[in-house]
C-alpha cells in the first residue's frame, strides 16, 4: 500500500494509486447547504485534500478525467450535474508569509493573489475569450479582471480559500502587543484581508462568482471581518460533515489489519498497535450530536506508513510537522489567566465546563474577556487540543484533552513555563530517569521538594488535593517516546477494564514497541493532606524527618489508605498486561505542598 502522507493533492493521490479514504459522498451534501461556505478543523487534518477533491470534481478543464478520478468512488457512482462545469480559482493563505509590517505583508498577499490569477489565465485561455491580464501590484484589480472574463463565458468561477485565517492568526500570535495591532490593521476598518472577502462578497451578487468554499482553524478572523464577509455558512459542528476530514475507527483498523499481512504481524501485535494508535491519535468529537470519535488522519497516515516501512511503530508519535502547534498552546498560556486555564485543563477532576460553543468571537473578545472561560475553551477546541467530551443534565459543553499527542503539547507547556532553568531540566531528567530504568522513586520526591513545589505553591498553580499533587507527578514523569503516561481516560478507551482507575491515580506504562528496552513501569497512588489539619506549618513539616512524619496518625492513615488502593489498582493492571509487566507501585502522601511520605508495595 502507498500512503499519502503529507500529500493533499487528490489527483496525486488517485492517478498514483495512493490509499484513498472515499468522502465523496459528501459533494452532494455540499453542493446542497449553499453557495459560499466555510469549513474549520484543526491544523493538518485534511482540510487541503477536501478542497483538492473539489478542485478535480468541478473543474471543466478535467472532465476527460472524470472517470479515471471519480468512477469508482462513491461521487462517481452518482454524479451531480455540476461536474466539471467550473473554473476553479483557489487561493492559499499559508503561503503568504506573516513577516514584517503591514505593508510588506499587504503586498504578500496581492502577489499570492496574482499569481494564482495568472496561472488562472494560461490554464484556462482555451476557454477565454481574451488574455488575462493582471494588475501588476493590485490582486483585488486582478480579480475583477478576471470575473469580467469569466462572464464573457458560458461557466462560472468556483474559489476555493484554504488556510484562510493562516497568516492573520500568525500576525496575532506573533507578538502580544505588536501582533494584535498589527492583526487589528489587516482586519478592521478597511483592513486588508477585509477588503479581500468583501470583493469575494461582491463577486457572488451575480459578477461571476457562482461558489466559494473556505476552510481555516478557527472563527476569530471570520467574526472580525464582521460585515465584510457576513454570506458564508459554517458547515464545521453540522452532523452531516463531523467525520469530512479525519478517519473512523474501523477505517484505521482496516488499514492496520493490510499493514499487519504486509509485515506478518500477530493478532495480538495487530491489537497493539491499534491501541497504541487509539490513545494517540483517537478522540475527536466535532459538533454537538457526533457519536463516533475521529482520528487525526496526518498522524494516522504518518505512523501507518512508518509502519508498513519498519514493520514496528515509530520511536515517534508526535509528527515533527505538527510542532507549530506548540506555538499556539505558548500563546494562550502567555494571555491573562492563560497558563492556569491549562494547567486545570490537566486535573480530569475538573474538566472545563461551558455553556455554549462560541461560533463567532473576535480578538477583542480573546484579549479583553479572557476570564470568561468560553473563549478560551472555545479557541482551543478549534485548535484540536481540546474536544468534546460529553453534554450533561443541565446542557452543559463538558470538554477533555482528546488524546496524548495533545496532552503532551499541554505538558510541555507547563513544564517549560514552570522549569524554564537548563539546570532545573538536567536535574528533572536525572530524577525522571530513576524511575524509568530503576523504578527509585527517592531523586523524584526529593526534586519536587526541593524545586517543583517552591512554584506550585502559587494561587495560579494552585488546587489543595491530591489532583495537584498527580499533576506535578506526571508533568514530570510524561514521557511519549517510551511510555503511555498517566492517563486514566486514555487507558479507559483502550481497556474497558480500567475504569475501576481513579483519578487520584497515575500510571506509567511502557509502550508496546518499547518493552524491548529495560524501562519499568509505574503505579502511583496519591493522598493529599493540608498543613492546617496537621497542625504544623511549613518551617516545621520542612524540619521533621519523614519517618517522624509518616508516624504521625494522620499521615499514617493516609498512607495506610493510599497503599490499600494502589494494591487494588495493581492488580487490575496486572490482570489487563499479564507477566510482560514490570511493576513498580508507590503510595505518595503530600503534607501540604512541603513534603512527601511515600511508600514503595
Amino acid at each position: 500500500m502507498k500512503f499519502p502522507y503529507g500529500i493533499s493533492d487528490f489527483y496525486k493521490v488517485r492517478t498514483g494509486e495512493y490509499v484513498y479514504v472515499d468522502r465523496t459522498d459528501r459533494i452532494a451534501l455540499v453542493e446542497e447547504a449553499g453557495d459560499q461556505l466555510i469549513f474549520l478543523r484543526p491544523r493538518r487534518f485534511g482540510k487541503s485534500l477536501w478542497l483538492s477533491t473539489l478542485e478535480n470534481y468541478y473543474d471543466v478543464a478535467k472532465a476527460g478525467e472524470f472517470v479515471q478520478l471519480f468512477g469508482d468512488l462513491a461521487i462517481g457512482r452518482n454524479p451531480t450535474p455540476r461536474h466539471n462545469s467550473y473554473f476553479i480559482l483557489r487561493w492559499d493563505f499559508s503561503l503568504i508569509s506573516a513577516q514584517g509590517g503591514i505593508a510588506e505583508i499587504g503586498q504578500a498577499l496581492h502577489n499570492h493573489i496574482n499569481m494564482t490569477i495568472k496561472n488562472f489565465g494560461l490554464r484556462y485561455q482555451a476557454w477565454l475569450n481574451a488574455p488575462l491580464e493582471p494588475h501588476p501590484t493590485d490582486g483585488i484589480a486582478s480579480f475583477q479582471a478576471l470575473l469580467g472574463l469569466v462572464r464573457q463565458t458560458p461557466y462560472r468561477l468556483y474559489l476555493l480559500i484554504d488556510e484562510y485565517d493562516n497568516f492573520a492568526n500568525e500576525v496575532l500570535m506573533s507578538h502580544a502587543v505588536e501582533g494584535a495591532d498589527r492583526y487589528k490593521a489587516l482586519l478592521y476598518g478597511e483592513g486588508l484581508l477585509k477588503t479581500v472577502f468583501k470583493a469575494v462578497k461582491g463577486a457572488g451578487s451575480g459578477m461571476g462568482l457562482d461558489r466559494a468554499f473556505t476552510t481555516g482553524v478557527a472563527p476569530i478572523v471570520l467574526s472580525d471581518l464582521s460585515s465584510g464577509y457576513n454570506v458564508a455558512e459554517d458547515l464545521s459542528l453540522l452532523p452531516d460533515y463531523y467525520d469530512l476530514c479525519g478517519f473512523h475507527e474501523a477505517e484505521v483498523a482496516a488499514l492496520l489489519e493490510q499493514v499487519g499481512q504486509t509485515c506478518d504481524l500477530s493478532p495480538a501485535r495487530i491489537t497493539e498497535a491499534l491501541a497504541l494508535l487509539r490513545t494517540f491519535y483517537n478522540g475527536y468529537r466535532f459538533g454537538m450530536r457526533a457519536t463516533a470519535l475521529i482520528y487525526n488522519p496526518t498522524l494516522t497516515l504518518y505512523f501507518l506508513k512508518a509502519l508498513q516501512r519498519e514493520c514496528e511503530a515509530p520511536r515517534e508519535l508526535l509528527d515533527s510537522n505538527l510542532a507549530m502547534d506548540r506555538g499556539k498552546i505558548a500563546y494562550i498560556a502567555a494571555l491573562p489567566h492563560g497558563a492556569p486555564v491549562l494547567a486545570a485543563i490537566l486535573n480530569p477532576d475538573t474538566p472545563p465546563t461551558i455553556a455554549r460553543l462560541a461560533q463567532r468571537f473576535g480578538v477583542e473578545d480573546v484579549l479583553t474577556q479572557v476570564k470568561d472561560e468560553t473563549f478560551m475553551v472555545s479557541l482551543l477546541y478549534y485548535f484540536g487540543v481540546l474536544t468534546l467530551e460529553r453534554i450533561t443534565e443541565e446542557g452543559k459543553l463538558v470538554f477533555r484533552i482528546p488524546n496524548l499527542v495533545a496532552r503532551k503539547l499541554y505538558v510541555e507547556q507547563l513544564r517549560d513555563r514552570l522549569l524554564p532553568e537548563f539546570g532545573e531540566r538536567a536535574a528533572m531528567r536525572a530524577a525522571v530517569e530513576a524511575v524509568y530504568y530503576h523504578g527509585d522513586l527517592q531523586p523524584l520526591c526529593d526534586f519536587i521538594e526541593t524545586r517543583y513545589f517552591r512554584v506550585l505553591d502559587n494561587r495560579d498553580y494552585r488546587w489543595a488535593n491530591e489532583l495537584t499533587v498527580k499533576m506535578a507527578f506526571l508533568t514530570l514523569l510524561f514521557d511519549d517516546l517510551f511510555y503511555i503516561t498517566d492517563s486514566e481516560p486514555a487507558l479507559e478507551r483502550s481497556y474497558a477494564d480500567m475504569t475501576a482507575l481513579s483519578p487520584k491515580v497515575a500510571t506509567l506504562i511502557v509502550r508496546p514497541d518499547m518493552r524491548k528496552y529495560t524501562l519499568q513501569d509505574a503505579l502511583l497512588e496519591f493522598k493529599y493532606i493540608p498543613l492546617s489539619d496537621l497542625g504544623l506549618t511549613g518551617e516545621a513539616v520542612k524540619a521533621t524527618s519523614r519517618e517522624e512524619l509518616a508516624s504521625r496518625p494522620l499521615v499514617a492513615a493516609a498512607l495506610a489508605e493510599a497503599t490499600r488502593k494502589a494494591a487494588d489498582y495493581r492488580a487490575t493492571l496486572q490482570a489487563v498486561y499479564g507477566a510482560k509487566l514490570r511493576l513498580h507501585t508507590f503510595a505518595i502522601v503530600a503534607l501540604g505542598f512541603d513534603r512527601l511520605v511515600w511508600r514503595k508495595l
